[in-house]
């Protein structure tokens, strides 16, 4: 009977202690970033990245995906900051590419990213791109390809003086309109940092995986890996079996 009772109180205390003003989870004061069980109940919590530590007076949560994460304070100069949020932004759309790039052609047996630039270094290769033969297959010539249209497209987007526009241009690269209702933009924007971060860390983590076991692509190694995940995993790299 105390135990029942006392959880009682505990429970029905709760709810006092969400609305309190000193508490960090809230009902009713706005934050940047809400949580939502479903469309009708709502609640915010601290973007703090880590609870109990103090948010950077410098990130106040107006950017998209900022969470106050900044243990080396590299964002303290503005001018820092925003190249930071430009330069993080650009990265995530290259990984989100680079990942699927790496993955789908395995997928579709065309062959692994490890071995794809092997033409290079053979006499007479001949570049493939999806098994396709790719007509200028000399490594000089899709190299100055490479260069001169990336260092058009980056000129090109240097010029622009506003940041926003730098990072989010609308126009031709916004075909779909996403960009016409502010209040999904933002959440389209936050999204995309989110998985362009994913994307980051994925590629992070198949670049790590390539050194461990070279010739292999990452599909591979997972289904090795899933086969005997007891003998085929990265431990087994850090300390081989004797």
């Amino acid at each position: 009977m105390a135990c029942n009772t006392l959880m009682s109180s505990a429970f029905s205390a709760f709810p006092s202690l969400l609305s309190s003003s000193k508490s960090r989870f809230s009902t009713s004061t706005p934050l940047p970033y809400v949580a939502s069980a479903n469309a009708s109940s709502r609640f915010t919590m601290t973007s703090d990245w880590m609870p109990g530590q103090p948010r950077p007076s410098y990130l106040d949560g107006s950017a998209p995906g900022d969470f106050g994460f900044d243990p080396l304070r590299l964002g303290e100069v503005p001018e820092n900051l925003e190249r930071f949020k430009e330069s993080e932004l650009i990265h995530c759309r290259w990984a989100m590419l680079a990942v699927p790039g790496i993955l789908v052609p395995e997928a579709l047996g065309l062959g692994n990213w490890v071995k794809a630039q092997e033409w290079a270094a053979l006499p007479g290769g001949q570049a493939t791109y999806l098994g396709n033969p790719v007509p200028w297959g000399t490594l000089p010539t899709i190299l100055v390809i490479e260069f001169l249209s990336i260092a058009f497209v980056e000129h090109q987007r240097s010029m622009e003086k506003d940041p926003e526009k730098k990072k989010y241009p609308g126009g031709a690269f916004d075909p779909l309109g996403y960009s016409k209702d502010p209040k999904k933009f933002h959440e389209y924007k936050i999204k995309e940092v989110k998985n362009g971060r994913l994307a980051l860390l994925a590629f992070v983590g198949i670049c790590v995986q390539q050194s461990a076991y070279p010739g292999t692509g990452p599909l591979e190694n997972l289904a090795t890996h899933l086969a005997d995940p007891w003998h085929n995993n990265i431990g087994n790299v850090l300390i081989p079996p004797q």
